[in-house]
């Protein structure tokens, strides 16, 4: 589809050639990076490392979403629109975080119950309009049932569960990506292939939808193919990104990205109905995100700790790996994550069809 490539190339070049850009901007300002005091002394040396990056990675995804349906003489769509509009919120909610860190010069920023205030705000607004918007088919962006490859019919939350459950999600998702952006290149890296496997998914919907080529095993999703483009600009995005980030980094995406890609990464799950799936595709964030949740409640309940240091890159990193040694396995992994989580999806359509 031209559209998808049109899509990925503009965010790269936008990403690749702006970021740049940024790093000056940013440095002439003293926008740098501040590191918490408890991290390896190797993290130390990074402090003042211009951030912010993740302004880039988001303005980018819009510019290649926009330019390509001008481009193409395509209408946005409902789906695509909103899977944006929860990326560019929880950007904006990040980037006053980083703001705050910044101009206070301290390594923590928002006020949790400010953050809390922020993200609540942007992720209801989502989770209410993604129910609305019915096309002629009689479809929603997104549905009120529980999805693994697709809607399972018998979990219907209705309308008040659907918001705690797109909240938990969405919250758990921004979350998980921030944890895994502590080294350079990890989380760049890492999104890159979870949107890759979005972008498989939305063309093979597209493909295989019940509007278009109705028989079993069609897949009831409203703009699939609009998602994948969504998804194609932000991993064009990533990759344009990652070539400034990559060890030694200059430039980090901070919160402002790592909020931003943690949403739209749930955004897409819930409006191709493949929340569940999500689980697998994403392994390599929720392994991050689990390490902390396992370390605090360990210390909590048994005042010991299960790792040496959290999130668990920190971990292998008292053991004293080297830094790009653990984000180029880590990668592998969630490359692992990702092949896993196709390999069900399709495997999913061939049991069905």
């Amino acid at each position: 589809m031209r559209a998808l490539l049109y899509a990925t190339l503009i965010a790269l070049v936008c990403s690749l050639a702006g970021t740049p850009v940024a790093i000056r901007y940013f440095t002439r300002r003293g926008w740098g990076q501040e590191i918490r005091d408890e991290l390896p002394e190797m993290h130390q040396v990074k402090r003042g490392t211009p951030t912010m990056g993740g302004t880039v990675i988001v303005l980018s995804t819009l510019v290649a979403y926009f330019v390509t349906k001008l481009a193409t003489m395509k209408a946005p769509t409902s789906s695509g629109l909103l899977v944006l509009f929860l990326m560019a919120g929880l950007g904006a909610v990040g980037f006053m975080d980083d703001f705050i860190k910044i101009v206070r010069q301290r390594s923590l920023g928002l006020r949790a119950r400010a953050k809390l205030a922020g993200q609540l705000a942007v992720t209801l607004t989502f989770a209410v309009l993604v129910l609305h918007f019915r096309n002629t088919a009689g479809l929603t962006p997104a549905s009120e049932n529980i999805s693994f490859l697709r809607d399972i019919g018998w979990l219907s939350l209705g309308p008040a569960l659907f918001l705690l459950w797109s909240y938990v999600m969405i919250a758990g998702w921004s979350n998980a990506v921030n944890l895994t952006d502590g080294q350079d290149g990890l989380a760049a890296g890492t999104s890159v292939m979870a949107f890759g496997a979005y972008v498989v998914i939305g063309l093979w919907q597209y493909g295989q939808n019940c509007a278009v080529s109705p028989s079993q095993g069609c897949y009831q999703v409203r703009d699939p193919l609009d998602l994948a483009i969504v998804a194609a600009a932000v991993m064009g995005a990533c990759f344009g990104f990652l070539w400034w980030n990559a060890a030694p980094a200059q430039i980090y995406m901070g919160d402002t990205g790592s909020l931003a890609l943690g949403g739209a990464f749930a955004g897409l799950a819930i409006c191709s109905r493949t929340e569940l799936l999500a689980v697998l595709i994403g392994g390599l964030f929720l392994m991050e995100l689990l390490s902390v949740v396992i370390q605090v409640t360990s210390f909590k309940l048994r005042h010991k700790r299960v790792f040496l240091n959290s999130p668990i890159h920190h971990h292998f990193e008292q053991k004293e790996w080297k830094e790009v040694t653990i984000t180029i396995r880590f990668w592998i992994i969630a490359g692992l994550c990702v092949a896993l989580g196709l390999g069900v999806f399709y495997g999913g359509f061939k049991a069905s069809a």
